[in-house]
């Protein structure tokens, strides 16, 4: 029963403001409890039993306690697991890049890619991106796994120009913790460097969020990528905070329409008002704009007559496999007057 007591009394005093050199600075704590004899009878099961608390302290938003119970044991456990096998997967080449086509309306061909990263686990099949990122990102290992995705890109564009595809470019999306990390222009830069890589057929995809951080951390790293060559693209524009008004002070060449306004695009006069404004006001900006999970004909065409630059989703191509991407590079027929739709290859693979 003096287990709240105790633990509130702790939380108060670590996290009372500490005096330093005339700075005051906070520090926080996860506390786990087990209590003898319910959860154990000797020390060395009653610390472990109260480390594992610990951790489900931590996991529910740390600065608090928790007691240990077994079910909590039990998640906590699998977790450890779970990271396990992704960093034995980040070390042993089983995630896997695959490529989603980004089609250019006013070329009207496919001029670049998305590089999409996914899991090839040993026993589950293959996994999507949000059956793992999330976890990546909560212990800290999306930036590993970026850099998987970015020299694998690398090495695909390296592939391409051998093709004569010469003129494809491809997106690597980068998360804010990776973004954020010292050295992350110079691992650009060497990956580059290893595959002999055009910076200029490099795009990098960052979130609203980013922008939205550390503006001027933020602004000099973008200013250091333009100046390397690398083409900048905000990605899922319209579902954070950020106004064009705002974008137009970073060096960006181009914004991805998130694909929560394009779903209904067709049919809902709001969605179909928002994306033709953000269109207008990018172009006027210098910016091309992309939409995102164009699925539909109908989409399709209100895009294209509201003048978006380029589309890429189910309609055209899923995300497929490197030799599969390349393929579909080869395979694109030229489309005539007639219209790009009847021009697409894999037509009959637009669902899935």
């Amino acid at each position: 029963d003096d287990v709240p007591h105790i633990a509130t009394r702790l939380l108060k005093a670590v996290t009372a403001p500490i005096d330093v050199g005339g700075e005051f600075v906070n520090v926080e704590a996860s506390i786990g409890v087990s209590i003898y004899p319910v959860d154990g009878f000797d020390a060395d099961t009653l610390i472990r039993k109260a480390d594992a608390a610990m951790y489900s302290a931590k996991q529910d938003g740390r600065n608090t306690y928790r007691r240990y119970s077994n079910e909590a044991h039990i998640s906590i456990v699998a977790a450890a697991e779970l990271e396990a096998e992704l960093r034995h997967a980040i070390a042993t080449d089983e995630l896997v890049v695959h490529y989603q086509p980004i089609v250019d309306l006013r070329a009207k061909r496919p001029t670049g890619a998305e590089a999409l990263v996914r899991w090839q686990h040993p026993r589950r099949g293959l996994l999507m991106l949000a059956e793992f990122i999330p976890f990546a990102e909560e212990r800290g290992l999306v930036a590993q796994i970026g850099d998987v995705v970015l020299r694998a890109a690398c090495a695909m564009l390296e592939r391409l120009k051998r093709l004569g595809h010469d003129g494809v470019n491809v997106a690597v999306n980068v998360s804010a913790h990776q973004f954020g990390k010292t050295g992350f222009v110079d691992g650009i830069v060497a990956a580059l460097a290893v595959h002999d890589t055009d910076p200029r057929r490099l795009t990098i995809e960052i979130t609203e969020s980013v922008v939205m951080g550390n503006t001027r951390a933020t602004l000099a790293t973008l200013d250091e990528l333009k100046e390397l060559g690398v083409s900048l693209s905000i990605d899922d524009f319209g579902t954070g905070y950020s106004s064009l008004a705002y974008v137009k002070n970073f060096p960006v060449n181009s914004l991805k329409i998130d694909r929560s306004f394009v779903r209904d695009i067709a049919d809902d006069a709001t969605d179909a008002a928002i994306a033709k404004t953000i269109i207008t006001l990018a172009h006027s900006l210098g910016m091309r704009v992309i939409a995102e999970g164009v699925e539909t004909e109908a989409q399709l065409a209100t895009l294209r007559a509201f003048g978006a630059d380029g589309m890429q989703g189910y309609l055209f191509s899923r995300a497929v496999p490197g030799p599969d991407f390349e393929r579909f590079l080869t395979t694109f027929a030229q489309p005539g007057a007639a219209g790009i739709l009847r021009a697409l290859p894999h037509a009959e693979q637009r669902t899935g």
